[in-house]
């Protein structure tokens, strides 16, 4: 593996203006990809990422921002980063139905309406790949995340029937599973918390490896899974979690 193993590739990130999203663009053009981030807010981005606005939500919209980013990127696409995706607090009791299908809008039919613009695409790639944000949340059962979590349950079993119906093209779909990562959205989650330092510290003990997970690691998953190196991965799911989902340890002693 080179620091140029994308060279000549295109990629289009959604959500690709900050956190995990800015920092996958931003790796895979390190790694000589050309890259395109699609998104509310795109117009900060540095050089020599391409920004594309657009909402998830619309698909109309979706539609006519993949096409501006395979025109802007040179025409093609090999590589769909589906990263954009929204939080959600509480138990199966504390949300009502307009926020459930809010958040599925946009954390799955986000997914199914980017990867069904970018579809014809990557059919003419000669390496293509589609990597999804998951998330632990859905292989672990976390307090107080209930709608969050059936949204992440819903694009891992997304990912692999994606993966099933369209291997017979030679494209790869699979999904990163990160834990709690130090992003602008759990940022705003801290910084909302009665004792915004205790919630940090609950959330870097609940990781086995006693920290948050950065951004950059999740992007380095996400360049691993996308990579031509991997063209033998498919249908499946990274953990980049600090060992939560695997890992049961008994309680540290002082």
């Amino acid at each position: 593996m080179t620091d140029h193993e994308f060279s000549g590739l295109k990629a289009l990130v959604t959500g690709g203006a900050s956190g995990i999203g800015l920092a996958t663009a931003t790796l895979l053009a390190h790694r000589g990809a050309h890259v395109a981030c699609l998104d509310l807010a795109p117009a900060q981005l540095p050089e020599p990422l391409i920004g594309v606005q657009a909402d998830v939500t619309d698909d109309a919209a979706v539609r006519t921002a993949v096409a501006a980013a395979v025109e802007a990127l040179g025409g093609g696409l090999d590589i769909l980063v589906n990263n954009a995706g929204i939080g959600a607090q509480g138990s199966i009791e504390d949300n009502p139905d307009d926020e459930w299908h809010r958040v599925f809008d946009v954390n799955v039919l986000g997914i199914v309406r980017t990867t069904r613009a970018a579809l014809p695409h990557l059919r003419r790639s000669a390496a293509p790949a589609i990597v999804n944000t998951c998330s632990v949340a859905a292989t672990a059962g976390l307090p107080q995340r209930a709608l969050y979590s059936a949204t992440k349950g819903a694009v891992l079993a997304l990912t692999r029937a994606t993966a099933a119906d369209v291997i017979g093209d030679g494209i790869r779909v699979t999904c990163v599973n990160p834990g709690t990562a130090d992003t602008p959205w759990v940022a705003r989650l801290l910084a909302a918390a009665d004792d915004p330092a205790a919630e940090r510290a609950a959330l870097e003990a609940r990781q086995p490896t006693g920290r948050l997970v950065t951004a950059e690691e999740v992007a380095t998953a996400i360049a691993y899974l996308a990579s031509p190196h991997s063209g033998a991965t498919t249908g499946t799911d990274l953990a980049v979690d600090g060992g939560m989902h695997g890992l049961r340890l008994r309680p540290r002693t002082p």
